[in-house]
């Protein structure tokens, strides 16, 4: 029997999940671990940590599996984009990596774009504007703040391949998580020596590029050792977390959008062509899928929304559920399902870590807007579930403007498993929603690109083709879509009532 794992080294913890030859799921582990933040709006993470989780998942997978050690052929790695691992030239770790929701960057967005000769020079060289969440602004704040180690730093790698320097010793990305390094030439496919060059940054801090089902690698001696398995066990290059959740989730073909609500929101459409957003709004990525790219439209706080209302309301509540052996989130659901759409008035701007897409907004903020004395905490939910969803309806707003098919929506992520929000969003969309019984996320489209780089599958198409099936529909209730295409306007002026606002609050924290 052969074995593929996937690597998912994600936010709030790292996920390792096995297929067989077929790619059916044969196990699955997860490690958590914490993320630091030493200034308000900073975000970071320690590498080591994300190595020990990545080991102990691995490990527990292979045992729940009951998989030998010479069946493991191949192992895919995905992660959260845009982070920075500071590497010197003895392959030492120079700080703590700076996360994709750290938003320290602002001055620097500013520099690239003036040294690239302006916003639109940028959009043509990179196909995205300067945003505080990705790699090349950080490096450029390393080099502003923290010159020393700036001058010791001889390369600098993204998450998922800080572990891959850990399996194989080989500094090496693909081309979806470099694109959001804003260093990617994304129609040729590789590093933009124009930029780099007007950045004045050295080409070799970056790693080796590779298309996403290639083989980067073989594991080491002391990694297979590590990890109980063998040499024989080969590495493909993955991709970044969006574009593997979406190979995961079966977007590999054009028409098909993904709309995933994880602690971020993503809003993901597969292009056989390299479309752009002549404003910038929404990003434009080569794809996982060779020689493709895809759109998509970021939120920063998306089932992070909720978790923070959990953690931070519902603190006795979720004691009690414990306690009960009940999930906290059943509870906060079935409060919302009393509630009819729209909350009665009530919005929710889920800008609790800044805001992405459309607005590239670091400072603006979240609130509830409209309480009154007759809300309950159901009406709180419920509009949390809805302000995430009026959110991805920006961008799924910006595609259709654009005219780019959509005529497929899937839902992933832990956002989906609930039904109320499959329907908040179906409604909200005006679109059915579709889910697929292999909603296993980023872990599971590098698994599948593990198999395709050594040649279980012919592509990754063929690949998504024979394991990836529709298995619920949600359709749009008339009703209440008309509720919403009401309320939908509403949310969109309140960002722009409340954008200088937001600029003076900043500067009361």
């Amino acid at each position: 029997m052969s074995i593929y794992l996937g690597i998912d080294v994600g936010t709030s913890g790292t996920k390792v999940l096995a297929i067989n030859e077929r790619g059916k799921i044969v196990a699955t582990a997860m490690a958590e671990y914490a993320t630091h933040h030493p200034r308000p709006l900073w975000s970071e993470q320690d590498p080591e940590d994300w190595w020990n989780a990545s080991v102990k998942s691995v490990r527990a997978v292979v045992r729940k599996a009951s998989v030998r050690r010479g069946e493991v052929k191949a192992i895919g790695l995905s992660g959260q984009m845009h982070g920075s691992v500071f590497l010197d030239k003895r392959g030492k770790v120079l700080r703590r990596a700076i996360l994709w929701n750290d938003q320290r960057t602002a001055e620097e967005c500013q520099q690239i774009e003036r040294l690239a000769g302006g916003r639109q020079r940028l959009i043509k060289m990179v196909a995205n504007p300067a945003l505080t969440g990705f790699t090349a602004p950080k490096i450029l704040w390393l080099r502003n703040h923290e010159p020393r180690r700036f001058d010791k730093t001889a390369k600098v790698l993204l998450p998922k391949d800080e572990i891959r320097r850990r399996l194989t010793g080989e500094l090496a990305t693909d081309v979806s998580d470099a694109s959001g390094t804003l260093l990617l030439d994304i129609a040729r496919r590789r590093w933009s020596r124009t930029l780099l060059s007007k950045l004045e940054l050295d080409p070799d801090l970056l790693p080796r590029l590779y298309e996403s089902e290639e083989v980067t690698g073989q594991l080491t001696r002391e990694a297979a050792k590590t990890l109980g398995l063998t040499v024989d066990c080969v590495v493909v290059a993955g991709a970044g977390d969006c574009a593997a959740g979406a190979v995961g989730n079966g977007i590999v073909r054009r028409g098909v959008l993904s709309t995933s609500i994880g602690t971020s929101g993503v809003m993901f459409v597969h292009s056989d062509e390299m479309k752009l957003d002549p404003a910038g709004r929404l990003h434009t990525f080569c794809h996982a899928v060779r020689g493709r790219w895809h759109m998509m439209g970021v939120h920063l706080a998306a089932g992070g929304s909720l978790q923070w209302f959990r953690n931070a309301l519902c603190e006795t509540d979720m004691l009690a559920a414990r306690r009960a052996n009940v999930d906290i989130y059943e509870l906060l659901g079935k409060e919302a399902r009393a509630v009819a759409p729209g909350s009665e008035g009530l919005f929710f701007l889920p800008y609790l870590a800044g805001e992405r897409t459309p607005h590239a907004d670091p400072l603006a903020r979240g609130c509830f807007v409209g309480l009154t004395l007759k809300h309950t905490r159901g009406h709180l939910v419920r509009a949390v579930m809805e302000g995430v969803t009026y959110a991805l309806c920006e961008s799924l707003a910006i595609l259709r403007e654009l005219k780019v098919p959509v005529r497929q929506i899937r839902a992933s992520g832990g956002g989906s498993k609930s039904r109320l929000w499959r329907q908040i969003q179906a409604d909200v969309f005006g679109q059915q929603v579709v889910t697929t019984a292999a909603d296993e996320g980023p872990a599971f489209g590098v698994a599948l690109l593990a198999a395709v780089g050594t040649g279980a599958f012919k592509n990754i198409e063929e690949a998504c083709e024979a394991t990836v099936r529709v298995t619920d529909k949600t359709s749009v209730q008339p009703a209440f879509k008309k509720q919403y295409d009401r309320a939908f306007p509403v949310y969109q002026e309140l960002y722009r009532s409340l954008r200088d606002s937001f600029q003076q609050i900043a500067k009361l924290q």
